[in-house]
């Protein structure tokens, strides 16, 4: 998934997914709690193979077990209706922080939800560290 878009959460918390991102979500997705308090949303299958890899974690790691409660208790799963939408739960909601107004990125394996202030903020806050740090974070891409 890529990209950005803009779309705004109706009364009842839903949203229409991005048409370029409808294809791949249709059978179903998962909404979870997200790193720096946005919302990820996987396509069921996705899902499924990060929840593989999670499951995989040392049960006797620390942070492995509060990673996994944070973000498998969080996860709530849907199908999006005939016009693309989906619910977002409350507590995700409440967790992101999110209003009307919102932005929805691609990030690969995923889609993330943001309110739109804390996504400007974010985008703001990264995009210098972003052009600095390209090699060293991937080295050779470019």
């Amino acid at each position: 998934m890529l990209g950005t878009h803009l779309p705004k959460m109706d009364e009842k918390g839903r949203l229409i997914l991005p048409a370029k991102f409808r294809d791949e979500l249709s059978g179903g997705v998962v909404l979870t709690r997200g790193l720096e308090h946005c919302v990820f949303v996987f396509s069921a299958r996705e899902f499924d193979n990060v929840q593989e890899k999670i499951r995989q974690a040392p049960l006797t790691n620390k942070q492995a077990r509060d990673f996994m409660r944070m973000f498998l208790s969080g996860a709530s799963d849907d199908v999006p209706d005939k016009q693309g939408r989906v619910t977002i739960p409350p507590m995700l909601r409440q967790y992101a922080g999110l209003g009307r107004d919102l932005v929805v990125i691609g990030a690969g394996n995923r889609a993330e939800i943001w309110a739109a202030d804390a996504w400007n903020t974010y985008l703001a806050a990264n995009e210098e560290p972003f052009a600095q740090t390209a090699e060293e974070v991937i080295p050779g891409l470019f």
